[in-house]
């Protein structure tokens, strides 16, 4: 496990420090991925912005984010930048493994004058807040990284840190989509190799454990949870 969260906070610094210099790694790739049938399935979905699925009007309208409610966004990257939240009238909290991530929020927090709670580097299976600090939560886009055991550990994590009936949305792969498959061909090109090991069935029956699905999407390469905290 900590290997793998090396190996991620190293791919995603990379990441960042190419994109300083105006480099997509998304626009860099192999003839082998480029050459994949499903290659124009990516295509098509970075088109549809279709990738990262954090900036939905759906999750916006199900939370929904209001003042006074702190909002916790694990595996957070850069959504405050490109997905809306800095619009949302809650107080923003960020957390990511990768501290070029975190670095990057903190001068763009400054530069837009953009009031948060805290943008914190740390894993998102051990976060420093206290419990039931937060009303609403995100994790997109990061779970499917992870294999079972860790994945656990997170689904803990973040019952320990909602309030009763916190409303939380999550996402997690589907895995035998084509959509997913070139998805994780180019993750594991990038340096992050996806990990997801978990039926549909499995991971729902852990959720389960402390949380109500209300509803479940399938949105590009990934499904889609809206949940709220059943702990009293």
């Amino acid at each position: 496990m900590k290997n793998q969260l090396k190996q991620i906070a190293e791919s995603y610094d990379k990441a960042i420090d190419l994109g300083r210099k105006g480099i997509d790694s998304y626009n860099e790739l192999p003839d082998f991925i480029t050459d994949d049938p499903d290659y124009k399935l990516f295509l098509e979905m970075r088109k549809n912005e279709n990738l990262s699925d954090s900036g939905r009007k759906e999750i916006y309208i199900y939370l929904p984010p209001k003042e006074n409610m702190k909002f916790i966004d694990l595996g957070c990257c850069l959504n405050l930048m490109f997905r809306g939240y800095e619009k949302w009238k809650s107080t923003y909290y960020g957390v990511d493994i990768s501290s070029k991530t975190i670095e990057l929020l903190q001068e763009y927090t400054i530069k837009k004058n953009i009031k948060t709670g805290a943008l914190t580097c740390c894993s998102m299976h051990e976060t420093p807040f206290a419990d039931s600090y937060f009303d609403i939560g995100t994790c997109i886009g990061s779970i499917e990284y992870f294999e079972k055991e860790f994945i656990g550990k997170v689904i803990e994590e973040i019952n320990r840190i909602m309030k009763s009936k916190g409303k939380f949305v999550l996402d997690i792969p589907d895995i035998e989509s084509p959509e997913f498959k070139i998805t994780a061909k180019i993750e594991e090109y990038l340096g992050r190799p996806d990990k997801f090991n978990m039926s549909i069935m499995e991971f729902e029956e852990m959720i389960k454990k402390y949380f109500t699905i209300e509803n479940k999407e399938k949105v590009g390469p990934m499904i889609q949870y809206f949940i709220s905290n059943r702990k009293i």
